[in-house]
């Protein structure tokens, strides 16, 4: 049996897709990575973390290509496995810096807390996200780009390097996966890329940041944020459960409204890209 997405009630296209495209990224990325970065300790917490989240979006993707569901526990334990590992490499909020330039550094339980938290939640984030084509990769290279200018302004060149890495692969993806796709990433490539922007998010703008610019990772990826507090808050209202999958995502409603796929990914593109811009301005507004 092929490796495909079929088609289900929830899902918005008619015939089986591809569903090897994650592989592609992550092999994309991790040779870019190393070879620019070599092993340091964001090199090791991406593939390390990468690794075993491709891994289990695989058996995932396998399973969604047999016409099955896969259990959500074994995807929520690697996740929140996965998300611990940055601070295997003491990679972590670690404090924030007040308007006097004094440190207020967190006690160690809400460092491993933030933490883990963020990067459990960006990693489903962009995962949530990926339901239209051309979706997560495109607003998954317009964050890495921003995070990339973010870091050029601090003069933090590493991060620089590992987002326009990031950036570069998605694009490439991107040539294949916009209306009408071609091939998906699957939940293995799309939970890479949330787990990665978020990694990198943390040694970047989140390691020992001002307060204000606290709000730069977070208006970068804004959208995947703001869309996973829209569907939250409506599964609550409608006593659903949170991980069960449905259409309330804010690009099935778009859809509702008469937009086609490619108006749908444009308008999140546009909103995506103000949302990194803003970031870009609180950057540049700090003394």
């Amino acid at each position: 049996m092929k490796f495909v997405d079929r088609p289900t009630k929830r899902k918005i296209h008619d015939n089986p897709i591809p569903l090897m495209g994650g592989i592609a990224i992550y092999i994309g990325y991790m040779i870019t990575l190393l070879l620019m970065r070599g092993f340091d300790a964001l090199s090791l917490s991406i593939t390390i973390g990468g690794t075993l989240l491709v891994i289990i979006g695989l058996v995932d993707d396998g399973f969604k290509a047999h016409g099955r569901e896969f259990p959500v526990w074994p995807r929520l334990i690697v996740y929140l496995l996965t998300a611990t590992i940055p601070l295997w490499f003491h990679i972590q909020i670690t404090g924030i810096r007040d308007f006097q330039e004094g440190m207020w550094m967190f006690p160690s339980w809400f460092v491993y807390i933030s933490t883990v938290l963020w990067v459990f939640s960006m990693t489903n984030m962009m995962n949530f996200i990926d339901g239209v084509d051309g979706l997560a990769a495109g607003v998954a290279s317009i964050s890495s780009l921003t995070l990339c200018v973010v870091a050029l302004i601090k003069g933090d060149a590493e991060t620089a390097i590992a987002t326009i890495a990031l950036c570069g692969v998605c694009l490439g993806f991107l040539i294949y996966n916009f209306y009408p796709a071609k091939i998906f990433m699957g939940d293995a490539g799309a939970t890479f890329l949330g787990y990665t922007l978020a990694v990198i998010a943390v040694n970047g703008s989140f390691k020992s940041t001002a307060f204000v610019t606290i709000l730069i990772p977070m208006l970068a990826l804004g959208f995947p944020i703001l869309d996973t507090i829209i569907v939250f808050s409506r599964r609550l209202k409608e006593g659903k459960g949170l991980h069960r999958a449905d259409k309330l995502h804010t690009h099935h409603a778009l859809m509702r409204w008469g937009l086609t796929q490619p108006q749908v990914v444009s308008f999140i593109y546009l909103v995506t890209v103000l949302f990194g811009l803003l970031s870009i301005v609180v950057m540049l507004s700090m003394p």
